[in-house]
């Protein structure tokens, strides 16, 4: 996990910070996450003329970017990027693996609190992916406050990915959030949040990190850009069977809409 520090709206200078970042890995990783819009910044106070040069086509140079770096260290590689399809703005989640296989989903909670609703177009469908033996399940921000829509139903992943841009001063709820996700859907939960003071000098402490299935905190912090954590299926696995608490799980259905 890497809680880097953004540069906002100086994507060349972001992109060279993750390439060192990566340059440092430990040769055993198979998974690396990046924050929320980490190229860019949330686009905190612009308006949709300002944030339109910012946004990437999925075959843009942020994503030809993170697949030579997937393809290079042999790892897969998780985020959002500011995309444009059709004219549409989106906050969209990736994960790319060394392969090259790709795998994307818009956020769909936009928030509203800070105009992303005025915007950003919403996403409706949650990133899913198998990876390395993995079901992963991943989402942006702001929609790790809604249950529901990260609701682990008949435990369909077994890891969560949660990408921030979270400020400081509601860090809390952040780190809150993160533990009552991972022990409600009994999964490993991987959040990563950014460093760095936006345009409206709101600031961003990197809170990152990786909890079992219990809300435990297993991250292993290496330096400020690297955390990293070990995740066992066999525990996972064993601790469901003994304490299958999903079985007695509410059944819903979600309205796409």
């Amino acid at each position: 996990m890497l809680p880097l520090t953004i540069a906002w709206g100086e994507k060349e200078l972001n992109l060279s910070n993750v390439a060192r970042a990566f340059a440092t890995l430990h040769p055993d990783t198979d998974l690396v996450i990046l924050p929320e819009t980490f190229s860019t910044g949330f686009p905190v106070g612009m308006s949709k003329d300002e944030i339109r040069p910012l946004a990437e086509r999925n075959t843009g140079a942020t994503i030809d970017f993170i697949k030579s770096l997937a393809a290079r260290h042999s790892v897969a590689v998780a985020g959002s990027f500011i995309a444009d399809t059709g004219g549409s703005l989106y906050n969209r989640a990736f994960f790319i693996e060394p392969s090259g296989e790709e795998t994307f989903a818009d956020k769909r909670h936009l928030f509203t609190m800070a105009g992303e609703h005025e915007k950003f177009s919403r996403g409706h469908d949650r990133l899913k992916v198998r990876y390395r033996g993995w079901e992963i399940a991943m989402v942006v921000c702001y929609d790790i406050r809604f249950p529901v829509w990260c609701r682990n139903v008949g435990n369909e992943y077994d890891l969560l990915i949660a990408v921030a841009n979270w400020p400081t001063v509601r860090v809390d709820a952040w780190n809150q959030l993160l533990r009552a996700r991972a022990i409600e859907n009994e999964a490993y939960v991987a959040g990563v949040d950014c460093r760095g003071t936006d345009p409206s000098d709101f600031e961003y402490d990197g809170s990152t990190y990786a909890l079992d299935f219990k809300g435990k905190d297993i991250s292993n912090p290496i330096d400020a850009d690297h955390i990293y954590a070990t995740l066992s299926m066999e525990k996972l696995l064993r601790f469901r069977e003994k304490f299958p608490a999903y079985r007695d799980a509410d059944s819903f259905t979600l309205d796409a809409d």
